[in-house]
């Protein structure tokens, strides 16, 4: 908190992976801080449905981001994750469209990261899925309250999918919204991650298989970065303020 303090900002999300353990902690320090809080949960959804778990089929999730507009969003995105883990789980706590269509009021949507259905679906020349999904993603959460998440964290791979959101956006009306993936508070730590994500897995520095991150630009970017990323798009970067007044 001391850090988004030092850049300026007002509000701040958590958006922890298929779970919500960390809100708690995160909301009374920001409250304390006098950050306000976003509380959501970036959501795993499953290809099918959260109750099927055949592993050629369904071992395959993509992620989803939601963020709580009110108290009604709140609730929801309980129940959501809580049936992700005691219904969905496989692998991962997984949700599907059923839950989504059910548990959506009061929620915003984000298109998520590279491993979001939409960016998949870009990244393997699908633009007309990539299309159809989002205009379904628009009709569950309503017109102004889904948006196609724009990332630049220096991935190849993010280049191409933006061209595809930016193509959607424009003949969908739906809009764009910047973010950055972050893991670690400032671009010096990305060293430090990348230790802790050799423990997490068992793994050393010199393991050639090991997980680790394409970039150090995972950390907590200011304003002036963030626009600097995308200069063409000024109105992605001010709808992040428009989400955190909703």
């Amino acid at each position: 908190m001391s850090r988004l303090k030092e850049l300026g900002q007002t509000a701040v999300a958590i958006t922890d992976h298929g779970a919500m353990y960390g809100v708690m902690k995160m909301y009374n320090s920001a409250i304390a801080a006098g950050i306000k809080p976003i509380i959501g949960c970036e959501v795993y959804v499953a290809p099918r449905t959260r109750f099927d778990k055949t592993y050629e089929l369904d071992s395959g999730y993509s992620h989803l981001l939601l963020l709580c507009k009110d108290n009604v969003g709140y609730h929801n995105l309980v129940k959501l994750v809580s049936r992700g883990f005691t219904e969905g789980f496989y692998g991962k706590p997984r949700v599907d469209m059923e839950l989504l269509e059910k548990y959506s009021e009061g929620l915003i949507c984000l298109s998520a990261c590279l491993a979001g259905a939409i960016p998949r679906r870009l990244l393997l020349d699908d633009y007309d899925g990539a299309l159809e999904y989002a205009k379904k993603l628009n009709s569950v959460y309503g017109d102004g309250n889904f948006f196609l998440e724009i990332q630049d964290h220096g991935l190849a791979e993010q280049k191409k999918v933006n061209r595809g959101l930016i193509r959607i956006s424009r003949e969908t009306g739906i809009e764009l919204v910047a973010t950055n993936d972050v893991h670690y508070l400032t671009k010096e730590q990305s060293e430090i991650q990348d230790v802790l994500l050799c423990i997490q897995t068992n793994k050393t520095l010199d393991s050639p298989d090991r997980m680790r991150f394409e970039s150090n630009e995972f950390y907590v970017k200011s304003e002036a970065e963030m626009s600097a990323l995308f200069p063409s798009l000024p109105q992605a970067i001010e709808n992040t303020q428009k989400i955190a007044d909703m």
